[in-house]
C-alpha cells in the first residue's frame, strides 16, 4: 500500500509517501511544497498546481491528510482551511481516497499521547522507518500522518473489521 501523509499548512504543506509491506513501513519520498504568489488566490493557484505534480509523480493508493485544529486566530484557522480545501480538490481529482485524521490522533497513535510535543512525533517516525534522521518538520509530520493511517489499518484488520 503507498500512503502519501499530507500536513497541511499556510505557507508549506509537507508531504511523505509511505510504502507499507506487511510489517514493514519504507520512506520512498518526501518533500514540502512552498507555494509561490504575490496573493492569497495566487497562492492557492500554485499549492494546486505544484502538488498536483507531486500526487501525480507519486501515484499513491490513499491520502492521509492532517485535519486542521480550531486555534485562537480565527482568520489563521480560514486560510489553513481554504489551503487544506485546495490539496483535498487535488486529491479527489485524482482520484486518490482519503483518510483525515486529527493532531490528537496522530500524536496519540505515533507516542501514546494525544498532547505530545512535535519533536516527539519526528522522534518516533525516524525509530518506526528506521531512519538515520528525521526529514524537515512539515515532512515529518505528513510521515506522522501516513504511519498513523497504516497503524489504523493493522488494527482494524488485527479486530477483524475492514
Amino acid at each position: 500500500m503507498r500512503v502519501l501523509g499530507v500536513d497541511p499548512g499556510t505557507r508549506a504543506t509537507g508531504w511523505a509517501l509511505i510504502i507499507a509491506r506487511g510489517n514493514r513501513s519504507l520512506l520512498e519520498a518526501f518533500g514540502t511544497v512552498r507555494a509561490k504568489g504575490s496573493d492569497h488566490p495566487a497562492r492557492l493557484a500554485d499549492l494546486d498546481r505544484r502538488f498536483s505534480a507531486v500526487v501525480s509523480e507519486l501515484a499513491p493508493d490513499c491520502a492521509a491528510v492532517e485535519s486542521g485544529f480550531s486555534g485562537r486566530n480565527p482568520k489563521s484557522g480560514l486560510v489553513l482551511a481554504e489551503s487544506r480545501g485546495v490539496l483535498l480538490a487535488v486529491l479527489g481529482r485524482e482520484g486518490v481516497p482519503v483518510h483525515p485524521y486529527t493532531p490528537a490522533q496522530v500524536k496519540s497513535a505515533m507516542v501514546g499521547n494525544g498532547n505530545a510535543e512535535k519533536q516527539q512525533v519526528a522522534f518516533m517516525v525516524v525509530r518506526l522507518l528506521g531512519l538515520a534522521e528525521p526529514p524537515p518538520s512539515d515532512a515529518a509530520d505528513a510521515a506522522g500522518v501516513a504511519l498513523t493511517h497504516i497503524h489504523s489499518r493493522v488494527v482494524v484488520a488485527v479486530r477483524g473489521g475492514r
